[in-house]
C-alpha cells in the first residue's frame, strides 16, 4: 500500500526527494504568486517541503502520518486528496507535488482540489507513472491548463 511505503520511508524522505521538490517548486513558482494575505492548499504535501516554501498561509494535507510526524512548522490536515475536509472554494492557491499518481481514486482527488481551490492550480505529475496518460486526461477535462511543463521527471500543470 502506498501510504505503508510513505509512513516507512518518513525518516529519510526528505533526504530522497528535497533537491527534486525545490526544482519543481522553483518551476511552479514562475507560474503562480500567492501573496503574504492568499491561502494555499498542498495536496500529498508529505514532509511539507512544498507547504513551507510558500510565504503565504499554506496548509498541507496527508494521508501519511509518518510524513506529517516531520513536518516543521506550519498547518498540517491528515486526511486524503479525495475526501478534503475544507468547504467549497476555501483555498486561492492548489497545489499537488508529485503526489497525483498516488491517489487511490484520481477523478475523486481532482474535483476534490477543483471545489475547494477559487481557481488557481499548480500539479506536478511523474511522467514514468503508469496512470499519466489517464491522470492528463484527467486534468485536461477537469481543469484549463493553460501552461504545461516537462520537466526532467515530471509534467507540471499551471492552471488559472
Amino acid at each position: 500500500m502506498v501510504m505503508s511505503y510513505y509512513d516507512n520511508i518518513a525518516e529519510g524522505y526528505d533526504e530522497l526527494h528535497k533537491e527534486e521538490q525545490l526544482k519543481k517548486l522553483n518551476i511552479i513558482k514562475e507560474f503562480i504568486h500567492p501573496k503574504k494575505t492568499d491561502t494555499l492548499l498542498d495536496v500529498g504535501c508529505g514532509s511539507g517541503i512544498s507547504t513551507n516554501f510558500w510565504d503565504c498561509g499554506a496548509t498541507g494535507l496527508d494521508p501519511s502520518v509518518g510524513l506529517l510526524k516531520k513536518t516543521s512548522k506550519g498547518t498540517y490536515v491528515n486526511a486524503s486528496a479525495e475526501n478534503i475536509p475544507f468547504e467549497d472554494k476555501s483555498f486561492d492557491f492548489v497545489i499537488s507535488v508529485t503526489s497525483i499518481q498516488n491517489f487511490t481514486n484520481i477523478r475523486k482527488g481532482l474535483e476534490e482540489m477543483k471545489r475547494v481551490g477559487k481557481g488557481k492550480f499548480a500539479f506536478s505529475v511523474l511522467k514514468k507513472s503508469v496512470k499519466i496518460k489517464i491522470i492528463d486526461a484527467l486534468i485536461k477535462e477537469i481543469f484549463r491548463v493553460k501552461h504545461f511543463v516537462e520537466e526532467d521527471k515530471d509534467f507540471i500543470y499551471i492552471i488559472n
